[in-house]
This record gives C-alpha cells, sequence and structure tokens, in this order.
C-alpha cells in the first residue's frame, strides 16, 4: 500500500510538469505570433502625411511671359488665373506665381513693410515667422516664413493651418514673386526648394 501511494504521488507530480511544459509552449507560441504580427513589412506602401509632396514628383517648366521669367512647378498640377496670378493647386498644396513693375531691389525691411503688412491684412490667421535675404536661383531674394489659414474645404467647410514661403525676385525693373503654401507639419522642404531655387529670367 505505501508503494502505492508513492507511485500515484510520482504520476500526480509527472502530470503537472507536462501539463506546464504545454502551457509555456503554448505562451511562447502565442507571444511569438504577436510579435511577428507587429514587425514592420518590409514591402508595405509607404504613407505619407496629408499634404507631403510625393518624392516621385515630376517638374516642368512654366514660362510667365509678361513676367519675364520662368520657373518649374508639379507636372498635372491645376491651374486658375487671377489677374497677373497663376495658381498651381493639388493635394492641400499650392504653389502661386505673380509679377509686377519694380523699381529697386528688394530688401527685407522694404518687403517687410509693404508685402508683409498686405499679408497681415488679407489672411486669416496671419502669423509671421520670419523676413529674410536669401540666396535662391543664383541670385539674392527676400524670403517671408508665415503661418496662416488655408480655404474653407467646400465640402466640410473647414480650414487648417498653412505653413507658407513667399519669394521675391527683382531684376530689370521687374518683380517676380513666388509662394509656396501646405499644411503646416508636412514635409515639403525638398519639392519647396526646387521650386524656389528654379526661376530664371527671360534674357
Amino acid at each position: 500500500m505505501h508503494r502505492t501511494g508513492q507511485l500515484i504521488a510520482l504520476v500526480a507530480v509527472a502530470a503537472l510538469i507536462i501539463s506546464s511544459c504545454g502551457s509555456s509552449s503554448t505562451s511562447s507560441s502565442t507571444s511569438g505570433a504577436k510579435t511577428r504580427a507587429k514587425a514592420v513589412d518590409p514591402n508595405a506602401q509607404e504613407k505619407s502625411p496629408p499634404g507631403d509632396i510625393p518624392d516621385s514628383t515630376q517638374f516642368v517648366r512654366f514660362n510667365v511671359p509678361a513676367g519675364g521669367f520662368s520657373i518649374t512647378v508639379p507636372e498635372g498640377w491645376a491651374q486658375t488665373h487671377s489677374g497677373s496670378k497663376i495658381t498651381f493647386t493639388s493635394n492641400l498644396n499650392s504653389v502661386q506665381v505673380d509679377h509686377h513693375p519694380a523699381t529697386a531691389a528688394p530688401t527685407a525691411a522694404a518687403v517687410k513693410s509693404k508685402d508683409v503688412q498686405t499679408l497681415a491684412q488679407t489672411l486669416k490667421g496671419f502669423h509671421l515667422q520670419s523676413v529674410a535675404r536669401v540666396n535662391r536661383s543664383n541670385q539674392t531674394a527676400v524670403r517671408i516664413k508665415y503661418l496662416a489659414k488655408s480655404a474653407s474645404n467646400s465640402v466640410t467647410g473647414k480650414s487648417v493651418t498653412d505653413a507658407a514661403e513667399r519669394y521675391v525676385f527683382v531684376r530689370n525693373g521687374k518683380e517676380a514673386i513666388i509662394t509656396l503654401a501646405g499644411p503646416n507639419g508636412a514635409d515639403n522642404v525638398d519639392a519647396w526648394r526646387t521650386m524656389s531655387n528654379s526661376l530664371k529670367w527671360a534674357q
């Protein structure tokens, strides 16, 4: 009887050990499956934040005969005209080109007293970030960086905060203005540099 009791106890212990090993294996397998599920798929298509201009965007040269210059703009963007202004738009982004007669080369002080004042009076939520002379297209331009409210969405009626860079170029009595705008926070640095660095004056 004593030996029988010992055998029963040993069988019970063995059953517990086998059960524990099986549970551990199942837990490890489940954990591994979860880890694999969370792993990044290297073949998944990259998703850009709203307003990002895709790296695959192609640029084409656009001539502004009345302004005496040309710039490169994204191919396929919708184009609208309003007086001397030409605007290209796509996916929350816009590029506006304008021109005026000019009597002198632009200075940061002159642009701040004239252009900035006009923007502050005409744009909702205007917030000036900086005004500075920069080198673009192998010449000096004045750049205005600012934030402003976008136009309201025709469906939702909502607007977002846009970041914008406005470049003022002057040569031979002509002023060329390029304004680049898109949702604040979008990564459009490379595309904006490509466009702002593309201005060519007609010979």
